[in-house]
């Protein structure tokens, strides 16, 4: 017994064949461990070709949809995912391609999905069923496309185009506005918007755009935040006269006799009578440029030259006429007109601008604006372009052309007032931009 107990002691105390026993005892623990980081890198592998097959999937198809090609952005989007499998397409079946809504959208995304099952060599043995493996992919996309504007506001801050309750505006040529005002609420007191149009105006046009937010009734066109609009006339010099020399506009010889003014200076240009204007440039230096409709005015290929705080007033100030229903019918020069004249060199830049003010010329006084007023009734073609005051067309005033083209540093339409133009949108004025693309977001 003695000798048992001293084995029994000595093998109590021997360590040796401890490595043995711990290892034995942490095998399964390491084979398992081996086994799981082999299946999950597998996954990760699985999961991470599947990904972004279907990431160049829904982007191929956005983008299909974002070039009119509509009716092959499933078929684009299944392209891309075959072009884009590797590892995983033994496997992997064909993915599901839908259209989805996105950011207050309807139907401006594409969505692609897809779901294999694969067995992993470890995981399997243990559970004896294959692993699920899914990914989609969600892309947004949004047109290109660029904008005209027949009616344009220059200023940039605060209301470029106001339209009133009651007014009508027909001008499918578009409507834009450079100002970037945003439209912010503070203490529900809010601040304005770059455009505004009255719930009860009545507006016929393709597009409005702004740098800024617009507020219009549900239902037009708008586009708010658009980029490239700007003045394209702001590095154009004023027109010079072809004739300096000084002259007035004559009707004294009574009230339904005819005047025959020639190009020229001009302080003030008040028609009291008939007027049938000469070709070529008319300036007028101060004063106002009052073109009432009480009487017929004629002018083919004529140009007005506003400085020095000169007023633009069609109907209403001072005439006594009684001949309501005489319009008044303008024309602008063309190119050629130009030629052999002080503005030969921008000649094809002024053709087609009737009215061209100086970009210093502030009108003096409160009412700064140029004003069309009610009793205005005739056909205008050519741009107006106003780039330091605002037009104002007030109420029962019915202006209308082929192709009149506005560019103001503001507009404001009254109620009751009528704006009709329809000029071709390649002979409008630029309504800005905006830029297609297609983005990733799920």
């Amino acid at each position: 017994m003695g000798t048992f107990r001293k084995i029994l002691a000595n093998l109590a105390k021997s360590r040796g064949g401890n490595a043995t026993l711990l290892m034995a005892v942490g095998m399964p623990a390491l084979i398992g461990g081996a086994g799981l980081a082999t299946d999950f890198s597998q996954y990760y592998l699985w999961k991470r070709e599947l990904q972004h097959a279907v990431d160049q999937a829904a982007i191929a198809g956005a983008f299909a949809l974002a070039s009119d090609r509509e009716a092959l952005y499933d078929d684009r989007a299944l392209q891309e995912f075959s072009a884009n499998m590797g590892v995983t397409e033994d496997f992997a079946g064909d993915p599901t391609v839908q259209l989805a809504d996105y950011g207050g959208g309807t139907g401006n995304s594409v969505v692609v999905r897809i779901s294999a099952t694969r067995r992993l060599p470890f995981s399997s043995f243990l559970t004896d069923s294959p692993l699920l493996v899914e990914a989609a992919a969600q892309a947004t996309w949004r047109k290109g496309d660029s904008f005209a504007a027949c009616v344009k506001a220059l200023s940039e801050d605060g209301t470029g185009i106001s339209v009133d309750n009651g007014a009508k505006v027909n001008a499918k040529c578009g409507l834009a506005a450079l100002s970037c005002r945003k439209h912010k609420v503070t203490d529900e007191i809010g601040t304005g918007y770059a455009i505004e149009i009255a719930e009860n105006a009545e507006v016929d046009v393709n597009s409005i755009t702004a740098c800024g937010d617009i507020k219009a009734p549900d239902g037009l066109p708008v586009t708010p935040g658009v980029s490239g609009l700007v003045d394209e006339y702001k590095d154009l010099p004023t027109p010079q006269p072809e004739d300096t020399t000084k002259r007035s506009l004559d009707c004294s010889t009574g009230k339904n006799k005819t005047a025959n003014p020639v190009p020229g200076v001009y302080s003030g240009f008040v028609a009291k009578c008939q007027v049938t204007m000469k070709p070529g440039t008319y300036v007028i230096d101060g004063g106002v440029l009052d073109l009432s409709t009480n009487y017929p005015i004629t002018g083919t290929g004529v140009m007005f030259i506003l400085k020095n705080g000169a007023q633009l007033k069609l109907g209403g100030t001072g005439n006594t006429g009684n001949l309501v229903e005489s319009p008044i019918s303008l024309t602008p020069m063309t190119s050629s007109q130009f030629l052999t004249t002080p503005n030969e060199p921008y000649a094809d830049r002024y053709a087609g601008v009737l009215i061209f003010e100086d970009k210093n010329s502030k009108i003096g006084g409160e009412n700064q604006k140029h004003v069309i007023n009610g009793n205005t009734k005739g056909a205008i073609e050519g741009l107006i372009y106003t780039p330091a005051n605002t037009i104002r067309i007030n109420g029962g005033a019915q202006v209308s052309g082929n192709c009149l083209l506005i560019s103001a540093s503001r507009v404001e339409v009254g109620g009751g007032a009528e704006l009709s133009t329809f000029c071709p949108t390649d002979e409008s004025l630029s309504g800005g931009y905006v830029k297609g693309g297609v983005r990733l977001v799920a």
